[in-house]
């Protein structure tokens, strides 16, 4: 971290401009939102990036963004999660321009509200599909590209540790994250081995993970609980990423990172989302 009056990177983070310099990271989901702004703070503290996500034209808008902000140090890939073999080529076209991976982030992601009971098995894989298989798939992918010690970071979410209702899908699949992690880092470490370690924001301003359930309580009444009320911000979450990537990152390995206000302590915030969800499914049609 920065030293009393040393200088700070851009974009508001409390770290040295130089910490992730020759740096090389990977990141899933990377059009938008918590990665897309990961991705930018990993361009600002030196490393160059690979993002990786489904929509052409949405990967394209971000790569311009980034582009500018450091001309030459950005490589957008198109592929599906969920297609290994797609993962797998963007991996090797991303290591292939920047040289191997020094850091990993797996964060696309998918979820809406839904009453189990009228979940198909399309709609359950579709979560799990995404959030779970497609973390593996990007760790998997990048497995054979990775330098020593490299960090893999996956993003999980509160539903890992707090059962909601009409979040069957995605509790599954972030728990399953978060146990894919620690195996991960037992199976992978080693003096030279990946530090695997995952992220779990609370609800996170500007995301549509927090406006699925701002939309049905409100912001106020969500975080209010909390014993830090208010919402996380999208630059919170890319400096908790840079910590686990930098060198204050290397001896933690199979840890999830909760930054969410508290949110996910026994009688806080949780209970607050829980109620939302209840009251979603309340007003639910039933089959």
């Amino acid at each position: 971290m920065s030293a009393p009056g040393a200088s700070a990177a851009p974009g508001g983070t409390c770290f040295r401009a130089d910490l992730l310099a020759g740096g090389v990271a990977f990141v899933t989901g990377g059009s938008s939102g918590i990665n897309l702004a990961i991705a930018r703070r990993f361009l600002e503290l030196g490393a160059k990036v690979a993002i990786v996500a489904r929509d052409p034209a949405r990967l394209e808008r971000a790569r311009a963004d980034l582009d500018a902000l450091r001309p030459g140090a950005v490589l957008a890939y198109s592929a599906d999660v969920r297609d290994l073999a797609a993962v797998q080529a963007a991996a090797d076209a991303g290591a292939a321009a920047f040289g191997p991976y020094s850091i990993v982030v797996a964060g696309a992601a998918g979820n809406f509200l839904g009453p189990a009971e009228q979940l198909s098995a399309n709609a359950f894989a579709a979560v799990v599909d995404i959030d779970l298989k497609g973390t593996f798939h990007a760790f998997r992918a990048c497995k054979p590209h990775l330098r020593r010690a490299a960090r893999l970071i996956a993003i999980s979410a509160p539903q890992a540790s707090i059962p909601i209702a009409m979040q069957a899908h995605a509790c599954a699949a972030k728990a399953g994250i978060e146990q894919l992690v620690r195996t991960l880092a037992v199976e992978w470490g080693g003096p030279d081995g990946c530090r695997v370690n995952s992220i779990s924001p609370g609800l996170v301003a500007g995301t549509y993970g927090a406006e699925i359930f701002c939309k049905v309580a409100g912001a106020e009444n969500l975080v209010g609980h909390q014993p830090v009320p208010r919402l996380l911000t999208l630059s919170e979450v890319a400096d908790a990423a840079a910590m686990l990537a930098g060198p204050l990152g290397d001896y933690v390995t199979g840890h999830t990172f909760a930054i969410d206000g508290g949110l996910t302590l026994p009688t806080t915030g949780g209970a607050a989302i829980a109620a939302a969800a209840a009251k979603a499914l309340a007003a639910a049609p039933r089959s």
